[in-house]
């Protein structure tokens, strides 16, 4: 039997980054797929994560894909996707429906209708998106919240709480078509920093309670996990370019230097490092206080026991780490990506390309009649827990 492929294809502003993995038809390592190779290519013609030129965003994907197949010496086909964007937004439900068999006892089936019923009432609230994710919450039978799987038990009411993560409708469609448009089947799409999450956090983490925070160039995305559970999914409209331009204003130097000095690349310029510090603090501090007002809103504030874990060009920063720690009032540190042994992927900015490739690795005996865009009826957390150590 030939080993699975699988390939993940994330659409960054900056960057196109394509991994191809493959799973050992021997399953040895099906919970950690294999990188064999890997494509970079510069993207133009997106803003934000939108689409706004096709034909560029097409010619930035043909390129980091070619190089992909290249490497791994075979000819890609199809690939899970990534979302990300401001376009990404959180809706919380409620189902609850009575248990189908006779004797009130609850089965799968009843798990999925109740997921249908909650749904179904937000359906009216949210025109022109699409539902990527179902997550459910918890469980509550005859009014009890069930710890553990609620399949077995018997009641005469089954609730669920739900999570649903969207997006804009004609995005996903534009991602998809011009994904395809250049003869790659798109198997599946997920949220972006849901897809980071899967190699960049560990099972303890998750278990305990953190805030995985991405802050890219021109956004800043959170994942909120308790009890192995994404809770929330949020994306701030700011980043670390805003950083540079704080330091191209505040130093009044061209923003290709305040670019080289955000990273610390130019040490010989003339400036007062006490202001370079101030200026870099401040926007921080600033990115920092909307999630902790995030937090406050989902009552979490200072309630994470493994704190927020930093990734994204903006982590490194010097001062992130402490900045987090002060204005979150949490345990803060810098992700490292652990991917196993010959891996050829560089960076923590691969987090997302290599999580595609987990989240596909589960797939690996499904077909692709789950969907284009992946309205999870599988829950998402039946699997997460199989990956990392």
């Amino acid at each position: 039997m030939a080993d699975h492929i699988i390939t993940g294809i994330d659409v960054g502003t900056y960057h196109v980054k394509v991994a191809v993995a493959r799973v050992s038809s021997d399953g040895k390592n099906a919970n950690r797929p294999e990188i064999i190779g890997t494509g970079l290519a510069e993207s133009r013609g997106l803003k934000s994560g939108y689409i706004m030129n096709e034909a560029e965003v097409a010619r930035s994907i043909k390129s980091a894909v070619a190089q992909a197949e290249k490497n791994a010496k075979i000819t890609i086909k199809k690939a899970h996707v990534a979302i990300g964007s401001i376009g990404l937004e959180e809706v919380y439900s409620h189902g609850e429906i009575i248990p189908s068999r006779a004797d009130s006892e609850i089965v799968s089936s009843d798990l999925e209708k109740v997921m249908t019923d909650s749904e179904e009432r937000i359906m009216d609230h949210i025109p022109n998106r699409r539902i990527l994710h179902s997550i459910p919450l918890r469980h509550l039978v005859d009014g009890t919240e069930v710890l553990g799987r609620a399949t077995g038990l018997k009641g005469v009411k089954l609730e669920v709480d739900s999570l649903f993560i969207t997006t804009y409708e004609q995005h996903v469609n534009d991602l998809i078509s011009t994904i395809e448009g250049v003869g790659i089947f798109v198997e599946d799409v997920i949220a972006s920093p849901l897809a980071a999450s899967f190699v960049m956090l560990s099972k303890a983490q998750k278990r305990a309670g953190c805030v995985l925070t991405n802050i890219g160039a021109e956004t800043t995305s959170i994942v909120v996990f308790e009890d192995s559970t994404p809770i929330s999914l949020k994306i701030f409209p700011t980043g670390s370019n805003d950083i540079t331009n704080d330091i191209a204003l505040g130093l009044r130097v061209p923003l290709e230097d305040a670019e080289k000095i955000k990273r610390g690349a130019m040490t010989s310029a003339t400036y007062s490092k006490k202001k370079l510090d101030e200026i870099i603090q401040d926007r921080l501090r600033s990115i920092f206080t909307l999630i902790e007002g995030h937090l406050k809103n989902i009552k979490r504030d200072g309630l994470l026991p493994a704190g927020a874990i930093l990734t994204g060009g903006g982590a490194s920063v010097a001062g992130s780490v402490e900045v987090a720690k002060s204005t979150l009032e949490l345990p803060a540190r810098t992700a490292t990506l652990d991917i196993g042994k010959n891996v050829k992927i560089r960076d923590a900015s691969w987090a997302v390309a290599y999580g595609l490739c987990m989240w596909g690795a589960s797939d690996a005996e499904e077909t692709s009649a789950l969907g284009i865009v992946k309205h999870t009826r599988r829950n998402i957390l039946s699997w997460l827990s199989q990956f990392l150590p």
